[in-house]
């Protein structure tokens, strides 16, 4: 198995170290928004901070995805999980240093940045930071991958676990269930959980960023609807998600419009006898909505006959 070891900024590390329960955060780069090939959804990226700090390593998370966002959407979706106490504070610093390397700061946080999704994050305490692997290489700036089961890599992921389980981090054997093949790709080791962040911006990843029953492309109108919710037992899994226009995601949580198995877009009657009105939702009523390329992302038929049974206002 491998694993990345990122170079961390000291003071994203900090803030989130002193954040109770966080279930996912976002690592952010300040201009650099190419694609990382060597990351694979479940590796391991552990944190090492700069030499200034020590380069002592001082946490990991499970890699889940990898996008390239405006900073104001990265703030709406990870809000503090992006290590800053508000959007202020993280344009503040994406802005330093993009000067510092000559990128743009125009537009407010409309500028892009590069997001790694990171799961089940982990935080060492002062006193279980771990030794850098030896020969860690000077122009690393970014980081670097490793195979974690041989060489300093090994050792360096086996004092992670470790630590990780006297502070209580490991107690969840599903953490080292095999991802499924067919689902993610190459195996690893370890099958990150999404959050709900992770899970908004997979949504909006796998719809291309358009509504999937009117097609509208205006990122601030549209938001990730769960099909079944998370507090009733729904997960926050691209295939119980829709891409929505934030009117349309309302109705469908109020049942007022629903989606079928054959994913067919249907309005309820309710609609009209309740509010007396509808006229711009009825003309999509049982037309056919977009789908993901991905079958493995496409909405669950199961999950949409439970929202029909039991949200839908039929």
């Amino acid at each position: 198995m491998r694993g990345v070891i990122l170079v961390t900024d000291h003071d994203w590390f900090q803030f989130l170290s002193r954040q109770p329960d966080l279930d996912e955060v976002n690592f952010w780069r300040p201009s650099d928004t190419r694609t990382p090939q060597q990351l694979k959804p479940g590796m391991p990226a552990i944190f090492k901070l700069r030499k200034q700090h020590g380069g002592w390593i001082v946490g990991w998370g499970l890699f889940a995805k990898h996008d390239v966002l405006p900073a104001w959407l990265a703030w709406d979706a990870f809000e503090l999980k992006n290590g800053a106490a508000s959007f202020a504070d993280m344009r503040a610093r994406i802005e330093s240093l993009r000067r510092d390397r000559g990128g743009s700061t125009a537009n407010a946080g409309d500028y892009d940045i590069g997001c790694l999704m990171l799961a089940q994050p982990v935080f060492l305490p002062r006193d279980s930071w771990i030794r850098p692997p030896e020969g860690w290489p000077e122009n690393a700036v970014q980081g670097k991958s490793y195979d974690l089961e041989s060489g300093e890599g090994a050792r360096v992921w086996a004092e992670c676990l470790a630590a990780g389980a006297r502070h209580g981090h490991i107690a969840d054997r599903e953490r080292q269930q095999q991802t499924p093949a067919d689902r993610y790709g190459e195996p690893v080791l370890i099958r990150p959980r999404l959050g709900q962040g992770i899970f908004r911006l997979s949504v909006t990843g796998a719809y291309e960023r358009a509504c999937a029953v009117t097609g509208e492309h205006s990122l601030p109108a549209l938001e990730a609807a769960h099909i079944r919710p998370y507090g009733d037992g729904g997960a926050h899994e691209v295939a119980n998600g829709l891409l929505l226009r934030s009117d349309i995601h309302r109705l469908f949580d109020k049942g007022y419009v629903g989606v079928t198995p054959d994913y067919r877009f249907v309005v309820s009657d309710r609609l009209r006898s309740d509010y007396s009105n509808g006229r711009s939702y009825y003309p999509l009523h049982d037309q056919e909505i977009r789908l993901p390329a991905a079958l493995h992302e496409q909405p669950n038929a199961e999950w949409l006959e439970w929202h029909l049974a039991e949200r839908f206002r039929g």
